[in-house]
């Protein structure tokens, strides 16, 4: 329930931001909701004030206004997050931030993948990964590597739902099957 809420508030500003003239960037965008997020977080007492039903909505919207605007984000987003408060959804900002990553990656093309492999990859090694992932999905490879020491050797790619099995263990799978089907 709270994914789509959070999708909902997500599309609603990604709509915004790809607009014809849109007054900022998508970038931009996701970098002050970020920004807002982290500040939220720093301070337990701001949080609490926010998440209060208790704390008056003038006194939060103030606070919103003054520390959006000591932060430098624009108008849009100082809105947007207003209307957020307002809706009580303040405590599912992290939701939104990461539902809008996902509708900016969508509405440009990119793709998020998640590269494991049984020891670090050189930058090389990384490229000619991405490079096949980008033709294989015919979109944008933004990566995310780790280490993982229970592969023999490979490499295990994630991205979305689709999972590329390029370890050792998954081509002695594949022999498997195929030696049981004869």
């Amino acid at each position: 329930m709270s994914l789509a809420i959070a999708t909902r508030y997500a599309r609603a500003l990604a709509d915004i931001v790809f607009s014809p003239g849109a007054p900022l960037a998508a970038d931009q965008a996701l970098q002050e909701v970020k920004s807002f997020e982290a500040l939220i977080a720093s301070s337990p007492d701001f949080q609490t004030i926010l998440l209060s039903p208790a704390a008056p909505a003038p006194k939060k919207r103030n606070l919103i206004t003054r520390f959006a605007a000591e932060l430098g984000i624009s108008k849009t987003i100082c809105n947007f997050l207003l209307v957020v408060m307002d809706h009580r959804r303040i405590g599912m900002l992290s939701e939104i931030r990461q539902a809008l990553a996902t509708q900016i990656d969508e509405r440009t093309g990119v793709a998020g993948a998640e590269i494991r492999s049984s020891r670090p990859l050189e930058q090389g090694e990384q490229l000619a990964i991405e490079s096949a992932l980008a033709r294989m999905t015919g979109k944008q490879i933004r990566s995310q590597y780790a280490v993982d020491p229970d592969l023999i050797g490979g490499v295990t790619a994630r991205v979305g739902s689709q999972v590329f099995d390029g370890s050792v263990r998954g081509q002695l799978a594949g022999m498997r099957r195929k030696l049981v089907q004869i």
